[in-house]
């Protein structure tokens, strides 16, 4: 399967078979271009406007917005309840964590999520190959907490999402914060990834920092 990184919470995850999947598509307020890029799949983790513009997607994908357990074309996926804030979803809302396996590989996009994971959230979860984690703070979890989320899920492959870069303007953490924490990281240069589940089983974690495709 491959990773491609749009920039934000925005991700083009492709199986082998090639179906498509994006996540978080956003309106182009936020700063960054939002390729023509078809899709079978687009999943929503809530609806602010960086993070729920399907109509910027051509086509006619099945949208997925809300907790469950769904499988479209042959991958499953699984949206989970978890909080935009600390407060129990009281100042933000909720947001929709969600799993997909692709390939044989586990990979979990945490949206906007604004706290630490609960017990019974990671059991719902389960086994994380690569994690799409939001490091930037002020609108998700910070440095510190994101670096809490990725020992408890232990991915082999935790890839930095929801920071402040050239493109934006948000008042957020850049991904720096987020390295220092994790002491270290590698930066790929490029903004997509593929990734194998033969190369990635049993594997310590690694954090890699994609370019955003602009």
């Amino acid at each position: 399967m491959k990773i491609t990184w749009f920039g934000h919470a925005c991700f083009k995850l492709a199986s082998d078979s090639g179906v498509t999947i994006i996540t978080d598509p956003y309106d182009e307020t936020v700063g960054y271009k939002l390729p023509e890029e078809h899709a079978d799949i687009v999943t929503v983790s809530h609806q602010h406007f960086d993070h729920s513009y399907v109509q910027g997607i051509p086509g006619k994908p099945e949208v997925i917005s809300e907790a469950g357990n769904f499988s479209v074309k042959g991958i499953p996926i699984r949206g989970i309840v978890s909080y935009h804030d600390d407060q129990g979803g009281r100042k933000r809302g909720t947001n929709i964590v969600y799993v997909y396996e692709i390939d044989g590989v586990r990979v979990c996009h945490l949206g906007d999520l604004g706290h630490v994971l609960s017990k019974e959230q990671v059991e719902q979860i389960g086994h994380v190959d690569v994690l799409l984690i939001p490091v930037g703070g002020t609108y998700t979890i910070d440095a510190k907490a994101a670096a809490s989320v990725v020992s408890t899920l232990k991915p082999s492959i935790a890839i930095p999402m929801h920071y402040k870069t050239a493109k934006i303007d948000f008042s957020i953490d850049g991904v720096e914060k987020f390295l220092e924490v994790m002491g270290g990281g590698t930066y790929i240069h490029d903004h997509t990834l593929e990734v194998k589940k033969q190369d990635i089983e049993g594997k310590e974690t690694r954090i890699l920092v994609l370019d955003y495709e602009c």
